[in-house]
């Protein structure tokens, strides 16, 4: 664990990975300005994607300025077609500390506990109930010391083009390559390699995806498809049928029917 820097601010030593003060006046304030900017963002009702837009770069900090509104209103809704789509409610403790790419969408009740950067690639759909934990504690109760004691995080990234299924959880440091599948419920406990699909408390590797995206995939094969919804859902039933005897009326496992 590294040594805490003196000269650091609270919010640099997070950012570094280092044991920080969450209860530091500057973090309790950015933490404020945070939950204020989420509860506007959750409650704007039915309003333009304009301004949904406005309030989602509200959330996370980002200043930078919107195309100039256009003729119409489809006109200008066309401009935001590869801006994230947040579903609300959304938590996040900081929300600069999160960075989306271009075509992301990510359903209800997500939950970004952004100590460190929270970074998903472009293109990567995220079910309802995900939770990304870039902070934690320290085991040693004597040092954790409730709020008067420091915590540290690790930075958490989510490739481009990856599915990422409802209730999983992603816990500090864990890198997710390039167009994987987490599959629901999963608990991340460590890096997933590209093209890869995952599933289980921890998740484990369960297959590679052939597609001609990956980069060793030779046109030449002729392994049966598997990019489906329903070839993975049927993948990943089996998977849980050997940790749990009793899931025998699953209706995308083949093998129960």
């Amino acid at each position: 664990m590294t040594a805490p820097s003196p000269a650091l601010t609270e919010k640099q030593k997070a950012l570094h990975g280092e044991l920080y003060h969450a209860f530091s006046p500057e973090l309790i304030r950015e933490r404020a300005r945070c939950f204020h900017a989420c509860t506007r963002y959750n409650n704007a009702g039915e309003v333009p994607r304009r301004r949904l837009i406005e309030l989602w770069r509200d959330v996370v900090g980002d200043a930078s300025p919107l195309p100039r509104r256009a003729p119409t209103d489809e006109e200008d809704e066309a401009l935001f077609e590869d801006e994230p789509w947040v579903q609300a409610p959304v938590t996040i403790d900081y929300g600069t500390n999160v960075k989306l790419g271009s075509n992301v969408y990510i359903n209800a009740n997500c939950t970004l506990i952004d100590t460190c950067l929270v970074s998903i690639g472009s293109r990567t759909l995220i079910g309802p109930n995900v939770s990304f934990y870039s902070g934690t504690h320290p085991l040693d109760p004597a040092l954790r010391n409730g709020t008067r004691g420091p915590e540290l995080g690790k930075e958490i990234h989510i490739g481009e083009d990856c599915w990422i299924g409802g209730n999983a959880i992603f816990l500090p440091g864990v890198v997710v390559g390039k167009g994987a599948t987490v599959g629901a419920g999963s608990v991340v406990t460590r890096d997933v390699p590209a093209f890869h699909v995952v599933a289980g408390n921890p998740a484990r590797i369960l297959r590679r995806i052939e597609t001609k995206m990956d980069p060793e995939h030779h046109s030449g094969r002729t392994e049966r498809p598997t990019s489906t919804a329903v070839d993975t859902m049927a993948m990943l039933a089996r998977q849980l049928d050997l940790e749990d005897g009793d899931r025998t009326d699953d209706p995308f496992n083949p093998d129960k029917q």
